[in-house]
């Protein structure tokens, strides 16, 4: 079993913004699924947080999650659930947003920092705490480039895709989908970043 987290903004004032891109990609995956996401009172057993919604896809075996909260405050809701679920940070995979990768760009990694994102500093630090036996950071993560703010970081991410970037955003958000089920049937992140960095440096 394994945990997809896809970060973001909830309500519907937020969609298709930038910041938005790690929800959609966990909802394209849930889509092919065949699932829907739940409220977490109807996780059995859980007793934590309530602020964030799940789904359970059957095949590949996989829990798909989407804190609901302020996003620094990811990880707060994330640590927990994963310790809830008898997990480890290495079954974990992260998507989100990253405005130092240009528009649609995606890359793939096993473990590092948080970059300048708030919700993946938010997880690196919490997961930590939860699990000090583990390496810090080390769970893999997806990151989806939403191309570079210029000096308004803060209204950059909270921006909408003009029409044509939304047509290359949608086409990378299916293309991150088809890694994450690609990773959950296999487990082998290096395997997956060789397969689909192949395919995605085509053409660059």
């Amino acid at each position: 079993m394994r945990l997809v987290v896809g970060l973001g903004n909830p309500g519907p004032e937020y969609e298709w913004t930038r910041h938005n891109v790690g929800f959609h990609a966990v909802d394209a995956v849930a889509k092919r699924g065949k699932t829907i996401f739940e409220a977490s009172r109807k996780l059995e057993g859980w007793k934590g947080r309530s602020d964030f919604e799940f789904a359970r896809v059957a095949r590949p075996a996989a829990w798909l999650v989407k804190p609901l909260g302020y996003m620094n405050l990811s990880g707060d809701v994330v640590a927990p659930l994963v310790r809830h679920l008898a997990l480890t940070p290495d079954r974990i995979l992260v998507v989100y947003d990253d405005l130092d990768l240009p528009l649609g760009v995606k890359r793939l990694r096993p473990h590092g920092g948080p970059g300048t994102h708030n919700g993946m500093r938010s997880l690196v630090n919490r997961l930590a705490a939860e699990f000090p036996e583990q390496e810090r950071g080390s769970f893999p993560r997806l990151r989806i480039g939403i191309g570079n703010a210029g000096t308004d970081a803060a209204r950059h991410v909270l921006g909408r895709f003009t029409p044509k970037e939304q047509v290359e955003i949608e086409i990378s958000v299916a293309e991150a989908a088809d890694a994450i089920l690609d990773w959950l049937e296999t487990g082998d992140i290096d395997g997956t970043m060789t397969r689909f960095h192949s395919r995605w440096n085509q053409g660059a």
